[in-house]
């Protein structure tokens, strides 16, 4: 048997992707369906692949939509690139998407969104050397001898498949990202929705990384300095300054003592950015209304994330 469809499903839950499965044009005697229920999406991959019989193990999420040719095009990959050992593809906002869902996934998909990780969210080019920003396990195509040695990690909970894919990494498999292999994933239809999203992201990184790795990648932590920033902005603000607004002119004093105008630069750099983002994001996707909703979840985004990196990161020390 060539592949072996593992879908990880909550007990709540229903496994909506059976209905654009049912549509795959591949030899039916040539891949198998597995639902593996319960609470830990970890454990229920990793069951479904001991209950496996294909030569490719493919991952994907219960509620994702994909391609017909998505196992023709997974099937060509490997026949041409034999030395890949993991490959995966963009995780798209599907084009029914509505209102602020479509909208947000605008902004997953943008560099000032989410840095290297927009990489899962956009269409790319073919790239035979990928590290974990551009896979999920929203789908996922790993040879069998992978599962055999690595599995997800059962304690992480978002987080476990950039984690199962660093570690294939440190075993020196090949990781590729190829753009044909698609699934359609809807996003977070609320405010409150993304912004726990994005702070799960972020509360499990400290968990999945040391510290020493993640400072060689910085940039994950500067959401987490920007959020430090405002905070202390304001209690600096709010509790040692009384502010004179005058105009466009900023000026506050306290015994005659000047609040520096440099403090407010990372601030004003910010704000430049995301409205240069926002706007720039609208017209790439033709749709003018992210003009007037992305300045507001650009924010979103980047505060849930950092509050949720600190906040795991302290959990993480606590316990030591």
């Amino acid at each position: 048997m060539r592949f072996s469809l593992v879908i990880p499903v909550a007990p709540y839950r229903d496994a909506e992707i059976l209905d654009s499965i049912k549509e795959i044009d591949f030899p039916k005697k040539d891949y198998e369906i597995i639902i593996e229920k319960g609470s830990n999406a970890s454990e229920n991959r990793n069951n479904g692949f001991k209950k496996s019989k294909g030569q490719i193990i493919v991952f994907l999420d219960d509620d994702g939509i994909i391609n017909e040719d998505l196992l023709k095009n997974a099937d060509k990959f490997f026949k041409e690139y034999p030395e890949i050992d993991i490959v995966g593809g963009p995780q798209l906002t599907p084009k029914n998407e509505k209102g602020f869902a479509k909208i947000s996934g605008y902004a997953l998909s943008s560099k000032f969104g989410g840095w290297s990780t927009s990489n899962r969210y956009e269409k790319k080019k073919l790239n035979l050397d990928v590290d974990d920003t551009y896979l999920t396990s929203a789908i996922m195509f790993c040879k069998r001898k992978i599962m055999e040695k690595i599995r997800f990690d059962t304690s992480l909970w978002p987080g476990e498949d950039p984690k199962f894919i660093m570690d294939a990494k440190k075993e020196g498999f090949k990781i590729a990202y190829n753009p044909d292999l698609i699934i359609y994933h809807r996003r977070r239809p609320t405010i409150k929705g993304l912004a726990k999203q994005i702070f799960g992201y972020g509360k499990v990184g400290p968990s999945k990384e040391s510290f020493k790795e993640i400072i060689k990648r910085p940039f994950f932590l500067v959401p987490s300095a920007f959020l430090i920033y405002l905070t202390g902005l304001f209690i600096f603000l709010e509790y040692n300054f009384g502010m004179i607004l005058t105009g466009k002119v900023i000026s506050s004093e306290i015994n005659q003592i000047p609040l520096p105008s440099y403090f407010f630069f990372p601030l004003i750099l910010y704000l430049i950015l995301n409205l240069f983002f926002s706007f720039y994001e609208s017209l790439k996707n033709k749709d003018l209304r992210g003009i007037f909703i992305l300045p507001f979840i650009f924010p979103i985004i980047h505060l849930s994330y950092g509050y949720g990196w600190i906040y795991g990161y302290w959990k993480k020390i606590t316990k030591i």
